[in-house]
């Protein structure tokens, strides 16, 4: 019987973890382990922090709407492997053993640990990949022949570049292409810090404007994570009493991510997160090996 602070610590958990997916990714890395506090096998916590947090994104998205307005196109390209990728991971994680689960639980989660902890040096190195595509950009309208060939483009590859800048080349978009199908079923068989991937692999495909790669990096984790959602609540691995008073604090996190995030300061948010992902990780060991 789950009492009235493990329900608290749940919608907290959830606020926090809505708010920190509507601004980088890696809100998993807090409700796992509430879910797992609550009594939760590794599996059922799985899904039930999947479905809890969908309420979340979807209230994200709506704060992003309009830099999604002009990346149709771009959406477009990237759900496709978002949504194959998703049921693979899903369908596998629902062929996982139970037992076996509980025991690269640890593991997945210092994975994901890890991706949070190289998320601050991506995001620089993403700046600085962005204001050297700015810099390229400015040069090529100065010059008059770029200028006469640009005319001469088509609707699609303007729309590519306006969204990505110049280096979106076929091999990087099929390159990211690639990346997301595998960030796919990443996210659907665990999912934490899919959000951090993909704003790399978008980084690489050239995106200079960090609000419309994280409005497709919602979108995408949306993908993701729904059509996940749909096979855990199919296969009734979904506890709803947990699930209904997580969303409660998923959607109000997930629509006020990025103020409270800049109230809390983000590096105070980083060390948490980290610090809960370790120490839950070498909890978790110390329990299977001791």
């Amino acid at each position: 019987m789950i009492n009235w602070e493990q329900i608290a610590t749940l919608v907290v958990s959830a606020a926090a973890g809505g708010a920190i997916n509507a601004v980088a990714g890696g809100g998993t890395l807090l409700t796992f382990p509430a879910l797992l506090w609550a009594g939760q096998r590794a599996i059922a916590a799985n899904a039930t922090s999947t479905v809890a947090l969908l309420p979340g994104i979807v209230s994200s998205f709506w704060g992003y709407r309009r830099e999604v307005a002009s990346l149709r196109r771009v959406v477009l390209l990237l759900t496709i492997p978002s949504l194959l990728g998703g049921i693979v991971g899903a369908v596998l994680l629902l062929n996982t053993d139970p037992n076996t689960f509980d025991a690269i639980v640890p593991y997945l989660i210092l994975l994901a640990t890890g991706i949070f902890i190289v998320q601050e040096p991506l995001s620089r190195w993403q700046k600085r990949l962005g204001q050297k595509e700015v810099a390229n950009i400015e040069v090529f309208h100065t010059d008059e022949s770029h200028a006469e060939a640009t005319e001469k483009e088509t609707p699609e590859k303007e729309t590519i570049e306006k969204s990505f800048g110049h280096s979106a080349t076929p091999t990087r978009i099929a390159l990211v292409v690639i990346s997301q199908l595998a960030i796919g079923v990443y996210g659907g068989y665990f999912g934490a810090g899919i959000g951090i991937l993909m704003l790399a692999a978008y980084a690489m495909l050239g995106f200079t404007n960090i609000h419309q790669a994280n409005a497709v990096k919602v979108i995408n984790s949306g993908c993701i994570n729904c059509i996940a959602a749909v096979l855990f609540i199919i296969k009734g691995l979904v506890d709803w009493r947990l699930a209904g008073v997580m969303a409660i604090g998923a959607i109000f996190g997930g629509y006020a991510g990025a103020g409270i995030a800049q109230r809390l300061g983000q590096r105070n948010v980083r060390r948490l997160i980290i610090t809960i992902g370790l120490v839950l990780a070498a909890s978790l060991l110390l329990k299977q090996y001791l």
